[in-house]
């Protein structure tokens, strides 16, 4: 009898990039309509997954993101890197690409 053992991966993003999980695209509206979900567009939302350790600039210093895991953030519409881990679609921004941080 064959075992199979369950893979986990996990991403460790680099320099000053950014994991981020988009949110859930809303197919209804306000009013109550459905809409197919190939007319909704890419939520402008998000959760920070994970953030590198930051960008090292030509003295070598470094300078740490000011986003951390957990954060609320304001994405552009288009842009990133789609990655997907474990079957989850995660995207990898620059933190200079993230447009804002909610409070």
């Amino acid at each position: 009898m064959f075992r199979t053992k369950s893979l986990a991966r996990s991403l460790a993003p680099l320099a000053d990039r950014v994991l981020v999980r988009r949110a859930a695209k809303e197919a209804q509206t306000a009013g109550g309509i459905y809409i197919p979900t190939d007319n909704v567009k890419s939520p402008n939302e998000g959760e920070v997954v994970a953030v590198g350790p930051g960008m090292r600039d030509v003295s070598g210093n470094l300078h740490t993101p000011n986003l951390k895991s957990g954060d609320s953030v304001l994405l552009p519409e288009y842009g990133g890197s789609m990655v997907k881990v474990d079957n989850e679609e995660l995207y990898l921004f620059r933190e200079d690409d993230i447009l804002g941080k909610y409070e």
